[in-house]
């Protein structure tokens, strides 16, 4: 039975719809309470049995790498100021994993940021890929229910949520048959479909486990249905090609960051269990919507 020991996070995006704030920061190192998204998606993946970690970057990404490096003199300063629990806090950072940095030179597509990553991938093995928007409070967290049902099908996964119908043209829809425990073995995939036209209201929420088949596919596409090197469009050939594709129905709740309302939604609810503001935040959101 393969296992899933390696993942690749593309963090290589503009995050225009956060401008200015991203305008010399990574939208990835953008902080929910207080720590980065990119930060949630790594200690999950870890969490989850994953060893080494490759983001595929753009230029301006350097944060992430400074973010996810040991910090000599940020480290020295803490013990200095006997701030133990922080130094446990930023020392177990660099430790999440392995950790490697591929660039993307030019923007051509999620498939396409995935394949700059594919020579670091061992031959043969499955992979875990995570998108920077695809944060979910969940247990067991997300990285860990792909995987298992990987391991179940030993066939590429693909992580899925319900929306509800009119929010359908916004994401991948999925075509498939319902296998009962939140599985679905998928026959196609439609992206961006107008309501009436979607097959169901399952969408892609932007994780995944690939196999090496997926990734020759990548490595032979020169463009896809939009004109990009989507992965989208790399599952469809897979499936034509007589490949067996499968969803899992992900548990929890899906805390989008990937536009400013959702990322103040993901900050108040995660901000509400925090140890230290959760009560206070509390209070304070009560408060709030009694004055409006």
């Amino acid at each position: 039975m393969k296992k899933v020991k390696k993942a690749i996070l593309p963090v290589a995006g503009f995050g225009t719809r956060f401008l200015p704030a991203t305008k010399s920061s990574p939208k990835e190192m953008l902080p929910v309470v207080d720590k980065p998204v990119i930060q949630y998606l790594v200690e999950q993946s870890s969490e989850a049995g994953i060893k080494d970690i490759t983001f595929v970057t753009g230029r301006g990404k350097r944060a992430i790498e400074d973010h996810f490096d040991k910090s000599f003199e940020l480290d020295h300063n803490l013990v200095e100021k006997g701030k133990h629990e922080l130094v446990s806090k930023v020392r177990k950072i660099s430790s999440l994993a392995r950790f490697s940095y591929v660039r993307q030179p030019e923007p051509l597509g999620d498939g396409h940021a995935i394949a700059c990553a594919s020579h670091l991938m061992g031959k043969g093995d499955p992979v875990l890929i995570f998108f920077g928007d695809t944060l979910y409070d969940a247990e067991p967290n997300i990285a860990t229910q792909v995987i298992q049902a990987f391991e179940k099908y030993q066939a590429p996964i693909i992580g899925l949520a319900e929306v509800p119908m009119e929010e359908v043209s916004s994401f991948g829809v999925i075509d498939g048959d319902d296998l009962g425990g939140g599985a679905y073995k998928i026959g196609g995939m439609v992206e961006k479909p107008a309501a009436d036209e979607a097959p169901s209201n399952l969408v892609a929420v932007g994780i995944y486990v690939i196999t090496p088949e997926i990734f020759k596919i990548l490595a032979g596409m020169n463009d896809g249905k939009s004109g990009e090197i989507r992965l989208a469009d790399a599952f469809d050939i897979y499936l034509r090609e007589g490949g067996e594709l499968y969803g899992q129905k992900l548990e929890g709740e899906w805390l989008d960051t990937g536009n400013k309302l959702s990322f103040i939604k993901a900050t108040i609810k995660l901000g509400i269990k925090h140890d230290e503001i959760g009560e206070d935040l509390k209070d304070f959101v009560k408060k709030t919507a009694k004055e409006l």
